[in-house]
């Protein structure tokens, strides 16, 4: 199904708040409310909205420090790659795991209390990773922005 403009506008009112109620929402996008509902319906039934979820601020929880790690496999089998996958998403502190092109075979984002949590981490964490040949790692000095809502 494609999205149409008001299927759009609804997307973006709920990525800036998926707590809005139905009404609420429905008046922000200028749809009756059992119309709104409906849409809402089906754009999760087909997926394109997958969750709610809550943002938590990392700092309030302790975990102050991103640290963006950019890791090397000692090979490209499929076997390895899968091995590496399954066992980096077992990693509570990698938020995001992306499979690069160029000099890099992964970039993670990992949390953490401060540089001494992350040296732990790297260390019994990540370095045990299936197939780590070189990592290398960029602490983010300062969130400028930060967003999750994608441009509809």
């Amino acid at each position: 199904m494609a999205l149409d403009s008001m299927d759009r506008r609804i997307l973006n009112v709920l990525q800036k708040n998926g707590r809005m109620s139905n009404a609420d929402l429905s008046e922000r996008v200028n749809l009756s409310p059992s119309a709104c509902h409906r849409r809402v319906q089906r754009l999760e039934a087909e997926g394109y909205i997958r969750n709610y979820v809550a943002m938590v601020d990392p700092r309030k929880i302790g975990l102050a420090t991103t640290v963006f790690v950019e890791i090397t496999l000692s090979g490209q089998a499929d076997e390895l790659l899968e091995a590496f996958e399954r066992e980096v998403a077992r990693v509570p502190e990698v938020l995001e795991c992306h499979l690069m092109a160029g000099k890099s075979d992964y970039i993670l984002k990992v949390v953490a209390e401060d540089t001494e949590d992350f040296a732990r981490i790297h260390r019994q964490k990540l370095a045990r990773l299936p197939g780590v040949l070189g990592m290398q790692s960029s602490f983010a000095l300062r969130t400028v922005f930060k967003t999750t809502a994608l441009p509809v």
